[in-house]
């Protein structure tokens, strides 16, 4: 319980946070390129 005393329930702000939250941006990126590209060769 003690992370929830802290001001930032999710840890987003810490190190480990922000390394996953732009995982998660660049692999949401790669899929809808991805996704674009197969639709535009068709």
């Amino acid at each position: 319980m003690r992370l929830l005393l802290d001001g930032d329930p999710t840890g987003l702000s810490s190190t480990y946070g922000q390394l996953a939250i732009a995982a998660v941006l660049v692999a949401a990126l790669v899929v809808a390129l991805r996704a674009f590209w197969h639709n535009r060769r068709r």
